[in-house]
């Protein structure tokens, strides 16, 4: 029979979560790489499978949590009262035309606030 290679020992299994949930950061993935000679991939991958790793989100240039076509296009139907087949036919417009559709609905939603002297 032929013996298993182990790939991470417990000990480095357990070095590498602890140092990880100390600084989860990209320079922590690198370094445990070079130290252990692993690729990036590979540390990921055993965080993963350990439950450490958590993968980072990703954000627009503003700092915001990208909203997906399908959720403008759904959100604009429910406004306008279209059906479901007409709501999924506005995903296929471009991106930037749905939010500026969708905030003009919100806009035309609020009460405008004017100024009395």
């Amino acid at each position: 029979m032929v013996a298993k290679t182990v790939n991470y020992t417990p000990e480095m299994t357990a070095a590498l979560i602890e140092a990880y949930k100390a600084a989860p950061e990209k320079a922590t993935v690198e370094a445990f790489a070079a130290k252990f000679g692993k690729n990036v991939k590979s540390i990921v991958a055993k965080l993963s499978r350990e439950g450490v790793y958590k993968k980072a989100e990703y954000v627009t240039k503003a700092g915001e949590k990208p909203v997906d076509k399908e959720t403008f296009a759904t959100r604009i139907g429910e406004r306008l009262g279209l059906d479901e087949a007409s709501a999924s036919s506005l995903a296929k417009a471009n991106k930037h035309a749905l939010a500026a559709i969708a905030a003009f609905i919100d806009a035309a939603d609020k009460p405008e606030v004017f100024d009395v002297e």
